[in-house]
């Protein structure tokens, strides 16, 4: 048995996922498999432009060496 992929985006409401109008006829009478994938909200990332820093470090020279000595 070989299936064929058809991939959209829907809106679940009452009971049933809408089916986008140009692919009503495209499953006919036959049977198929549903797999739902529900889009979460996207988080906001991080971009590092927009931040403030709690202490002033101008002038300060971080040496690994001496921080892997302490």
């Amino acid at each position: 048995m070989s299936m064929k992929a058809i991939e959209f985006e829907a809106t679940y409401k009452d009971g049933a996922i809408i089916v986008p109008d140009n692919l009503k006829n495209s499953f006919g009478s036959s049977s198929f498999r549903v797999i739902v994938l529900q889009q979460e909200k996207q988080l906001k990332t991080f971009d590092g432009k927009n931040l403030t820093p709690m202490i002033d470090t101008t002038g300060f020279k971080f040496d690994r060496e001496e921080a892997h000595e302490r």
